[in-house]
């Protein structure tokens, strides 16, 4: 994935909205930044050491709380990490180049969601059951007999 994937998917979302935080482009709902590019600072770069950082363009995202981080860490989806600057910060970071499209799509809904209004929130399910394609009689009977 790339920025303007995350982009084209963030501002899909209701009521998103794109500008700019601590000089980098953000997506926000309710005035409310849910993910951003995150270049790595001088001081990041050296917290890695000799191991190199990844590489390409970082998303942050915002996590629910602490502990969604650890259970999204203990998964370890791939390209999702964090960094000192990060500890004590519901928030993670995302190698895009690293990172599976769907993954990050998953993210993204997810952060949204820890800040979006409920009216927001509301927007995104009548759209999501909308466009969902209803069982149709023969996957539900399949379903029904593999459930016993």
């Amino acid at each position: 994935m790339t920025l303007d994937d995350v982009d084209a998917f963030a501002t899909s979302l209701p009521d998103v909205v794109v500008g700019t935080k601590w000089g980098n482009r953000t997506w926000m709902v309710g005035n409310k930044g849910f993910a951003w590019q995150r270049p790595f600072s001088k001081a990041d770069v050296k917290r890695f050491g000799d191991e190199p950082p990844p590489a390409g363009d970082i998303l942050a995202v915002t996590v629910g709380n602490l502990d969604a981080k650890d259970a999204l860490l203990a998964i370890a989806p791939h390209g999702f990490f964090t960094i000192p600057h990060f500890n004590g910060y519901a928030a993670m970071l995302i190698a895009l180049r690293a990172a599976s499209a769907s993954d990050v799509r998953a993210a993204l809904v997810d952060a949204w969601r820890t800040v979006a209004p409920a009216a927001s929130v509301t927007k995104l399910d009548a759209k999501r059951s909308r466009t969902q394609r209803p069982a149709t009689r023969t996957r539900r009977v399949a379903r029904a007999k593999r459930a016993t």
